[in-house]
């Protein structure tokens, strides 16, 4: 379906109870991080069930600028076969990051591996995104950061060390990471290249998103490197080898992009399931079903065929959290606000402070956007307080995106209650959903 940045997308309306299954695709950010650790390995990786998204493209075109190969398959193309350079990754080239996080954070760690300087730059949007603590932490693993703008935001250019070190001890690196998980997974993922290895310290107080830190981690014990993580220390380190994936790896579903179908069932009743749902994983996403549960969601997980189900069912009644830590998984925040939008109780969503500096300030978003409609929220230091308000007081609205999908969710979310809302710019889900639109409609049929 083509929606235009322009156009007003009418947000469907639940006159009934909902009874749908919703195939989610994969997951943006093991998609992203299995695309980086098979750019650095030796041999071809085959990636099945990648998501296709302008995040997950944008991070195929920067590994192409750097000389690696990306060859989607003619006949499914969820499944890309990356083939890695030449052992060195080409400089002289330009990596363009959108409005990508994960290719602003992660992609500069392998402009220390190049051949010469590479130039970053990326959506007007993303100059106000936050960059210092991952270019910071490359400076002191010897890389030359020219700025083309304002310190510590993009654009800029990273020039590789010019001598490599032989040291045998590994490079110790500091940052004060709290503004974003990505600045330290950014470094871990190059670590073992690091002459040495790399222990890098995190100077916060406070670790944002753990879950994300441990999904790097996890996925370079996957990759054959030994890494360590001392949470309470806020110290990692990375052993010195070589880095492959194995030859075959299937992407997860995107557990936090099934937020907004799951959470559809609070709101409107009725029940949703999303197949393929993991036993175990490392995605923060897993988090969602207890925390729907505590909504007042039932929650089960049947088997089908072979295929595990998360399935969620409501009776259009919402439960609020009252004090809700939610540090682990920040990045379901908007689905889970415009749930409580309609709950019988306040909730304090705490631990969240970091959303300011996503792909907008989600927290001052949230509460501009609820308030649009009526609703009752207030930024915390920390987090976000969303009081509740009759559903009869609460009024159709032309929502605001802001340019981030989970923005663009949030407001499809609160259409399912509130008759009449209007999104713009919809197609911004394309970031990791590019087919929400019609995903969402079919949800209602």
């Amino acid at each position: 379906m083509n929606v235009s940045q322009e156009n007003l997308w009418p947000a469907p309306f639940a006159s009934k109870s909902l009874d749908a299954t919703v195939v989610v695709p994969g997951s943006k950010s093991l998609s992203n991080r299995y695309l980086i650790l098979a750019a650095l390995g030796h041999r071809p990786v085959r990636l099945v069930g990648l998501l296709r998204s302008r995040d997950t493209e944008l991070m195929m075109d920067a590994l192409r600028s750097l000389g690696v190969r990306c060859e989607i398959d003619e006949q499914v193309d969820t499944t890309v076969t990356v083939v890695p350079s030449d052992g060195r990754f080409h400089g002289g080239t330009k990596v363009f990051c959108g409005l990508a996080g994960t290719v602003m954070r992660f992609v500069p760690g392998l402009a220390m591996f190049a051949d010469g300087p590479v130039d970053f730059d990326g959506d007007e949007q993303a100059y106000a995104r936050p960059m210092k603590p991952v270019l910071d932490g490359l400076e002191q693993l010897g890389a030359c950061i020219e700025y083309h703008g304002e310190e510590g935001r993009l654009p800029f250019t990273i020039t590789p060390p010019q001598t490599v070190s032989q040291c045998a001890e590994p490079s110790v690196v500091s940052i004060d990471s709290s503004g974003s998980s990505q600045f330290i997974s950014g470094l871990l993922l190059i670590g073992s290249r690091v002459p040495g290895g790399l222990e890098l310290h995190h100077t916060g107080e406070k670790t944002p998103s753990l879950p994300h830190i441990r999904m790097t981690v996890a996925d370079l014990h996957g990759s054959g490197v030994r890494a360590n993580a001392d949470e309470h220390a806020r110290v990692w380190t990375v052993q010195p080898g070589a880095v492959q994936l194995p030859e075959t790896v299937t992407v997860e579903p995107d557990l936090s992009n099934a937020a907004p179908f799951l959470g559809a069932a609070l709101i409107a009743g009725g029940t949703v399931r999303v197949p393929h749902w993991p036993e175990s994983t490392t995605q923060p996403g897993g988090l969602l079903p207890g925390y729907l549960e505590r909504m007042g969601a039932e929650i089960n997980f049947p088997v089908i065929d072979g295929v595990r189900y998360c399935e969620v069912t409501g009776d259009g009644r919402v439960s609020g959290l009252g004090d809700f830590d939610l540090t682990a998984a920040g990045e379901i925040a908007p689905s889970l606000a415009a749930i409580l939008v309609f709950a019988d109780a306040p909730t304090r969503m705490l631990g969240i402070g970091h959303l300011r500096g996503h792909e907008t300030n989600r927290l001052e978003a949230l509460v501009n956007e609820i308030t649009r409609v009526g609703g009752d929220a207030r930024e915390l230091p920390d987090g976000l307080e969303i009081a509740p308000v009759p559903t009869m007081d609460l009024k159709p609205a032309e929502m605001e995106t802001y340019a981030d999908h989970r923005m663009a969710t949030f407001a499809a979310m609160l259409g399912l209650k509130i008759n009449g809302i209007q999104i713009k710019n919809i197609a911004t889900t394309a970031k990791t959903l590019p087919d929400f639109a019609n995903m969402w409609t079919n949800m209602l049929a």
